[in-house]
């Protein structure tokens, strides 16, 4: 006996199935034609998976006396926590051998967590060629230890002027700062460019994207930071988002550099901030992000004066009701 042919055994199938629903022909057929096209969900069936949610070793130690934790411990206590993932904060790191490099990926699997981010810190921003390329090895081996943590993504600073006294001094004046004399910000932007482009080849190499932050220095502002992203217009450098360096309107100028973020860094500020405190909407930060098809971590960087113990759980909770 001849094979019955696919689309004919597909077609009776589909009748006698439709039989013992109890559907008739024209109703089978209704259904079918509700159904969408192969590959595509209608606005009811889509769905978003939640973004993960992952804290800085620098919400432990915020540059407090006597709280300069061990990355080790701050990978255990955020798991304990509930984190997703670690961001490591780069001057926190004991040693930079390659048996504790091992040894912090080694402690990740184990709880289970990503090391999902190097904060690094760099700048570009000085009329010295010699300061200058100082800076640019360093950033190129900090893509490199990145690499042998396996971690995706650095943070980078464009640097500033260094014309504040102090660090103090510069929160007080709202991160602004003159340049030194007999320069300006337009000098500034081309070091920034030309530094930034001499680190590219390597991050390509390595797979490790340069994620530039929207912090103190050139990229203050939502036009410094996009000019110079669009200037080197590169796919190993993309925006590194924190939530709590717009120190006024945040929400438009979080919106205006969205597009281009592939990290996202959100401050919180339990029992007052160390510098300053932002009261700052999660929810309406989230729509931002979505609105954008932000897919990527959300690494919680605490910087208030409450004990972390009780802060970051809070902050977990806080940023998991937001970006779930």
């Amino acid at each position: 006996m001849k094979l019955m042919k696919r689309r004919t055994f597909l077609a009776h199938s589909t009748a006698a199935a439709a039989s013992a629903l109890g559907l008739t022909s024209r109703s089978y057929s209704g259904i079918a034609n509700e159904q969408p096209a192969v590959g595509k969900l209608d606005s009811t069936q889509k769905s978003r998976r939640p973004n993960r949610i992952a804290v800085s070793t620098y919400s432990f130690w915020r540059f407090k006396k006597n709280l300069k934790l061990p990355i080790e411990t701050c990978i255990d206590e955020a798991a304990e926590m509930g984190f997703d993932g670690v961001e490591i904060l780069h001057i926190q790191m004991e040693k930079e051998s390659n048996d504790y490099l091992q040894g912090l990926k080694r402690r990740a699997l184990i709880n289970g967590m990503d090391l999902c981010g190097l904060s690094t810190h760099q700048g570009f921003v000085s009329p010295d060629k010699e300061k200058r390329q100082r800076n640019i090895d360093h950033t190129i081996k900090c893509i490199e230890l990145a690499y042998r943590l396996g971690i995706p993504i650095i943070r980078i600073n464009t640097g500033r002027w260094g014309t504040s006294r102090s660090f103090d001094e510069l929160m007080k004046n709202r991160g602004i700062e003159p340049p030194l004399p007999g320069y300006t910000d337009d000098d500034g932007f081309k070091w920034v460019i030309d530094s930034i482009e001499k680190c590219l080849p390597k991050a390509e190499e390595c797979g490790v994207v340069l994620g530039l932050e929207n912090h103190w220095g050139l990229s203050r502002t939502p036009e410094g930071l996009m000019k110079i992203i669009n200037a080197i217009d590169s796919a190993w450098l993309k925006v590194l988002l924190d939530t709590g360096n717009f120190l006024e309107d945040p929400y438009d100028k979080l919106d205006r550099c969205a597009a281009q973020a592939v990290f996202m860094q959100a401050k919180t500020y339990y029992g007052g901030g160390i510098w300053y405190t932002l009261d700052l909407d999660y929810g309406r930060i989230a729509e931002i992000m979505r609105k954008h098809n932000y897919h990527g971590y959300v690494s919680l960087e605490f910087e208030g004066n409450e004990d972390y113990r009780t802060a970051l759980p809070k902050s977990l909770a806080l940023l998991r009701k937001a970006f779930g």
